[in-house]
């Protein structure tokens, strides 16, 4: 059996409902004026970090290492880790030390301090870097007999072969331009007599 159901009898009326409506979609509309704008600002402000942080990724310098130890870097393999690496490098220096003597000028920059080791770790893992640019010198022997003249206080060092200086010029045009190791391995002596080379020459 079904009940019968009545149409509820109601004293609402267009008339009365109309403002109901118009104040609910005034409100529902500036609400969501409102929403949109807050979304349109975030948006804003998202594009705006995003464009800092880019800004600031660009301008991050690129860690500066030793030629050497760029070298180190391009030759061990990818797969290995930061602390791999460092770890192959010490293990070639203190076990294999004879066959690897050119590992122990990348060994003793690292042992430098803790700065350079995570300057090499840097540098090995995002495989970015810069090569330093190592500071060279003349040799700048003082008057010597026969050498010099009245005119030029300098005498420079413009060859040098198997360890022995074998000719020299009075100015730097052709003067030799060697980092401080290659002139120590010449005679320890002559770095005393080192000057640096400036900029541009």
């Amino acid at each position: 059996m079904t009940k019968e159901m009545k149409r509820p009898i109601s004293n609402i009326t267009q008339d009365s409902i109309k403002p109901l409506l118009s104040n609910a979609v005034e409100f529902y509309t500036n609400k969501n004026r409102e929403a949109h704008k807050c979304i349109q600002e975030r948006d804003e402000y998202i594009n705006y970090l995003e464009s800092k942080l880019s800004n600031a990724k660009q301008q991050q310098a690129l860690p500066v290492v030793p030629e050497c130890v760029a070298g180190a870097i391009e030759s061990i393999p990818d797969h290995y880790s930061a602390f791999e690496a460092i770890d192959l490098i010490k293990s070639k220096v203190e076990v294999f030390t004879e066959e690897n003597k050119d590992w122990l000028q990348v060994y003793n920059w690292l042992c430098e301090g803790i700065d350079n080791q995570d300057t090499f770790a840097l540098a090995f893992i995002t495989g970015k870097y810069e090569v330093e640019k190592p500071q060279l010198f003349y040799i700048d022997l003082p008057k010597v007999f026969g050498l010099s003249d009245s005119t030029s206080d300098s005498t420079f060092v413009s060859k040098a072969e198997s360890g022995i200086i074998s000719e020299f010029t009075k100015g730097k045009d052709y003067a030799l331009k060697l980092t401080e190791q290659e002139i120590k391995s010449i005679d320890e002596r002559y770095w005393q007599f080192a000057m640096p080379v400036e900029d541009g020459e």
